[in-house]
């Protein structure tokens, strides 16, 4: 009984990763993809003792989050990243709104915790200013 008990404590321990540490793993290998690239490619990128299941798994759930795009390929598929990392963030960022019952309470609270810099950026692309990097869709009629 000493001995296995001596022999788990010198086993090293498997650090748990934490929650959607994999998924940012898996995007930021797409993002320096050269293209769109297969699921092996990306497992060869992230290392370490990931299952190739595994990444298809983090793959088919990025692709019902919308945050990646596959393309047929012979009998698999070729993954790519759905945007550039702003555009990602701006997703994440209208999910979370889209969760709210009252978006007005969450987007207040949010400009008020923006800085004077990002409030007058704001400003300027609700006003019709672009700003370099953004482009605004054009608002959905109701």
């Amino acid at each position: 009984m000493e001995r296995c008990e001596r022999e788990a404590r010198q086993r090293p321990r498997l650090r748990r990763r934490a929650q959607g540490e994999l998924e940012a793993q898996v995007l930021t290998a797409l993002h320096g993809a050269p293209g769109p690239v297969n699921a092996a490619w990306v497992q060869e990128r992230i290392g370490g003792d990931l299952a190739y299941t595994t990444v298809m798994t983090i793959l088919t759930r990025l692709l019902a989050k919308s945050t990646v795009t596959r393309e047929r390929a012979g009998r698999s598929f070729l993954w790519s990243s759905a945007a550039d990392e702003a555009g990602l963030a701006a997703l994440r960022m209208r999910k979370v709104l889209d969760g709210e019952s009252d978006r007005g309470a969450v987007l207040a609270s949010f400009v008020t915790t923006l800085s004077p810099d990002d409030e007058r950026m704001l400003r300027g692309l609700l006003g019709g200013g672009r700003h370099p990097q953004v482009a605004l869709p054009a608002p959905q009629e109701a």
